[in-house]
């Protein structure tokens, strides 16, 4: 059992549990407000499904390996379970296929970056997220 908690992000490891300045992307009105605040500063969405065991293995390395601030970027959480009408909506306006996981990057109301799965963890952000 230990096992599967430590790579399904169960671990008492401080590490693993390391907290992001996560927004939870929860309504439709916040896609218009991420178009509009990517002209400022990037804006970063997680799409993680919380029943996926890759979803969430994902999410763990992701949240190890996010180098960035609060004040660098927005970086918003949609669970797509609870909001799966969020998410169509995402790749409606982004013009992005659904997947998950997957991270997008927003910059100048366009998506300048996405990817999805085991390649969220080895994407370098600092060259989309850089101004």
């Amino acid at each position: 059992m230990v096992l599967f908690d430590a790579l399904f992000g169960k671990s008492g490891n401080s590490e693993t549990a390391r907290t992001l300045p996560w927004i939870p992307l929860e309504t439709s009105g916040q896609i218009d407000d991420i178009k509009k605040n990517s002209v400022e500063r990037p804006q970063v969405i997680f799409k993680h499904s919380t029943t996926c065991g890759i979803s969430r293995m994902v999410l763990n390395g992701f949240q190890k390996s996010y180098p960035f601030s609060a004040e660098e970027a927005d970086l918003y959480y949609l669970d797509l379970h609870a909001h799966r009408n969020i998410s169509n909506r995402v790749a409606e306006e982004f013009q992005v296929v659904h997947q998950s996981p997957q991270l997008l990057v927003v910059k100048n109301e366009k998506v300048v970056f996405h990817t999805s799965h085991g390649a969220i963890t080895e994407v370098d952000l600092d060259r989309f997220l850089q101004p």
